[in-house]
């Protein structure tokens, strides 16, 4: 029986292939002709998978907002200020400075200056830390960040600590002419200053990066306000008067010398002078 199975009439045979015939001919027609394939229908199947594919949630897309108004909500978030250059993810922007660490004395008599200042209609904001800048502001790349300090330490191995005082009162503004500083230019010390800027200058300029001023007026910054103003600071001299007639004589402000800062970013790296 298995044999005669096996071995099936010559009309079963053709009646199969007629039948297989039939259904490849029907399958063509649905596939849209003789030269349909499986291929001709995988843009059907990748246009279903765009219109089901899920949108991105909200709160990943709040991760990277748009550049496109970050200056204008930056402005308005932090009292008017605008950034120097354009914020670009991997930059980290940079500078070098000695802290200032403020007695009770001096801040009594920065809210005299300012208001004083106030009362001739500038608005004036203290800053929000006080320093002595050796350095411009820079843009420094991530990977920069390590070699750049270990040639800033290298470069300040033989700096001595030493003191420096500042007493009179001096308008500044930055290059954007953006915002106006008021700030306390330095007396004693200016040479001492001069060469470590120098030293930091030597690493900027190993980075190809801007070196600092080439005759600067090394202050303390004390209060910023919006604005050009260095035409309209006429109340100066009264305000120099609050420091030269303080009531424990000529107001200084002295400047303990022990150390050298780095910002950049959110980091901030510390550089001991030698004893």
């Amino acid at each position: 029986m298995l044999v005669g199975y096996s071995s099936s009439s010559e009309e079963e045979s053709e009646a199969a292939t007629d039948g297989n015939k039939c259904f490849y001919r029907k399958c063509q027609e649905e596939d849209g002709g003789n030269n349909a394939s499986p291929a001709r229908k995988k843009p059907k199947i990748e246009e279903q998978v765009a219109k089901t594919r899920l949108p991105v949630p909200g709160c990943l897309l709040a991760m990277f907002p748009d550049e496109v108004s970050s200056q204008t909500e930056e402005s308005s978030l932090h009292g008017g200020r605008v950034r120097s250059f354009q914020h670009e993810r991997g930059n980290w922007a940079t500078y070098v400075y000695l802290p200032y660490h403020p007695e009770e004395e001096f801040g009594e008599l920065l809210e005299e200056l300012l208001s004083a200042a106030g009362a001739h209609g500038a608005v004036w904001t203290p800053q929000e830390e006080f320093h002595l800048s050796l350095s411009q502001t820079v843009v420094l790349r991530h990977h920069w960040i390590q070699p750049f300090n270990q040639s800033l330490r290298a470069g300040l191995v033989h700096c001595k600590r030493f003191v420096c005082s500042a007493g009179r009162l001096k308008v500044y503004c930055n290059a954007e002419r953006t915002r106006t500083f008021l700030g306390m230019e330095v007396c004693t010390g200016h040479a001492q200053l001069l060469d470590l800027a120098q030293s930091v200058d030597r690493t900027m300029k190993e980075f190809r990066l801007e070196t600092f001023y080439t005759e600067p007026s090394f202050h303390v910054s004390l209060a910023w306000c919006v604005g050009d103003l260095t035409g309209q600071m006429e109340c100066i001299q009264e305000m120099q008067s609050l420091i030269d007639e303080h009531e424990e004589g000529p107001f200084l402000l002295r400047l303990d010398c022990v150390e050298l800062r780095c910002s950049t970013g959110n980091k901030t790296f510390r550089f001991p002078l030698e004893p």
